[in-house]
C-alpha cells in the first residue's frame, strides 16, 4: 500500500471545496479547470468513490466530500499559518525605542546596525518624537524610551547613559572665508543659529545668552540670529555655511569627527548641559533575554563614547 499523501490533489480538493466551483478554484491556483478536474478524480479513484455530485451548472459537495473537507481544510490553515511565521525571519522579539528625534538621527541610528547584524532575531521600531512613549514589558512587543532631561521619572527606573556639554560648531570654510572667530566676543560678527528646546518638566535649558555671558563675552547681543525646535535643523544650517550653531557634544560628536563641522574654539569655553540622556525602563519585571541584549549593547556603546570624548 502506498502511504504517500496526494497533496497537489487534496489541495484542488480543498480549493474546489471551499468554493464549490472547479473554475475557482483553477484561478486561485493559476492552472485550468481541467487540471482541477483530473486532480479531483485522481482522488476519487484513490478512495474508491465520489467526492462531488456534478450537474449542469457545476459541482457541489456529496456527504463523503464534506466529510474528507471537514478533516483536511485545519491541516492546510494550520500549514499556512506555519509558512507565514517562517517568512518573518525567526522575529524572537519587537522593540520600539522612544527617543528625540535628533539624538535618534545623529547618535542612535548610526550605531544600531551594530546591534542589528549581531541580534537579527530582534524587530527595532524607533519612535522619533519629544513626547516620550511609556515604556513596558509586554510579551514579545517591549517599548524602552531615552529621554533627554532631568528625572526624576514616576514609575520608571531610570539608566545614566551620557552626560552633554553646549559650544559653538561652524561649517570649515565659515573659518576660512568669514569674518574672524577666534574669541567668543567675535561671535558678534555671525549669525547665530538658535535651538528653542522645551524640556517636559518646563525647566529652562541653557542657549546663546548663558553660555556668551559664562565664556566672558556679555556684550554680544545673542538674540539675533535663526531658531530652530531641533538640534538636528540648527547643525544641517551650520554645515551650509548659514550661522554659528550651539551644539550639543552628543548629537554633533559624529559631524565634527567627519570633518563637516568644526569647533571654532576647540575644547575651551564649554558649558555643562543641566540635562542627561537616560534609558527609561519599567520599575518591576524582567526584560526578555534580547531586550537585555539592547540594553546592554547601548549603556556599552555610551560608555565607549563618553570614553572618546
Amino acid at each position: 500500500m502506498d502511504d504517500r499523501l496526494p497533496l497537489n490533489a487534496l489541495r484542488a480538493f480543498a480549493v474546489a471545496a471551499r468554493h464549490g466551483s472547479f473554475k475557482t478554484a483553477a484561478d486561485q491556483l493559476h492552472v485550468t479547470a481541467g487540471a482541477i478536474s483530473r486532480q479531483v478524480k485522481q482522488l476519487e479513484t484513490l478512495l474508491g468513490a465520489a467526492l462531488f455530485d456534478r450537474h449542469a451548472h457545476g459541482v457541489r459537495l456529496n456527504a463523503r466530500g464534506e466529510r474528507l473537507a471537514a478533516g483536511i481544510m485545519p491541516a492546510f490553515e494550520d500549514m499556512a499559518t506555519a509558512l507565514a511565521a517562517a517568512r518573518r525571519h525567526d522575529i524572537d522579539q519587537r522593540l520600539t525605542v522612544s527617543a528625540p528625534p535628533s539624538f535618534i538621527q545623529h547618535w542612535l541610528l548610526p550605531r544600531l546596525a551594530d546591534f542589528e547584524a549581531v541580534y537579527d532575531n530582534v524587530e527595532i521600531a524607533l519612535d522619533a518624537s519629544q513626547r516620550m512613549t511609556v515604556p513596558e514589558w509586554h510579551g514579545e512587543s517591549t517599548r524602552l524610551a531615552i529621554r533627554y532631561g532631568r528625572g526624576p521619572w514616576p514609575g520608571l527606573r531610570a539608566i545614566g547613559l551620557l552626560g552633554d556639554a553646549l559650544f559653538p560648531v561652524c561649517a570649515p570654510q565659515l573659518l576660512e572665508h568669514g569674518a574672524a572667530l577666534e574669541r567668543p566676543a567675535d561671535l558678534a560678527g555671525h549669525r547665530l543659529l538658535h535651538v528653542a528646546w522645551h524640556s517636559a518638566s518646563g525647566a529652562p535649558f541653557p542657549g546663546w545668552r548663558e553660555w556668551l555671558d559664562a565664556a566672558g563675552a556679555p556684550e554680544v547681543d545673542a538674540a539675533p540670529g535663526q531658531r530652530y525646535s531641533l538640534f538636528g535643523l540648527a547643525l544641517d544650517q551650520a554645515i551650509a555655511g548659514r550661522g554659528v550653531a550651539l551644539a550639543s557634544s552628543v548629537i554633533v560628536a559624529d559631524r565634527l569627527a567627519s570633518g563637516v563641522l568644526v569647533a571654532p574654539f576647540g575644547c575651551n569655553f564649554m558649558l555643562a548641559s543641566p540635562y542627561a540622556y537616560e534609558l527609561l525602563t519599567p520599575m518591576t519585571g524582567t526584560p526578555p533575554a534580547p531586550i537585555r541584549a539592547f540594553i546592554d549593547w547601548v549603556m556599552g556603546e555610551a560608555e565607549t563614547f563618553a570614553a572618546g570624548q
